[in-house]
C-alpha cells in the first residue's frame, strides 16, 4: 500500500509539473483558440502529456525508492 500511495503522490507531482510547463509554452491558449474537431485533438494531446508526465514521475519514484532500499 505505501507503493501505490507513493506512486500517486509523484504522479500528482509529475503531472502538475507538465501541466505548468504546457501552461508557461502557450499550450492552454492554443487548446481555447482551437475551434471544432481541432478543439478535440488538442485537448487529447494535451492531456496525454500530462498523463506522460504524471507517469514519468511516478515510475523515476518507484525506480529510485527500489534503489534506496537495495
Amino acid at each position: 500500500m505505501e507503493v501505490l500511495k507513493m506512486f500517486a503522490w509523484w504522479f500528482l507531482i509529475g503531472s502538475a509539473m507538465a501541466l505548468s510547463v504546457i501552461m508557461l509554452q502557450g499550450g492552454i491558449r492554443e487548446v481555447m483558440q482551437a475551434q471544432g474537431s481541432l478543439w478535440e485533438v488538442k485537448l487529447v494531446e494535451l492531456l496525454t502529456a500530462v498523463v506522460g508526465g504524471g507517469l514519468l514521475g511516478g515510475c523515476v519514484a518507484l525506480i529510485l525508492d527500489r534503489i534506496k532500499r537495495s
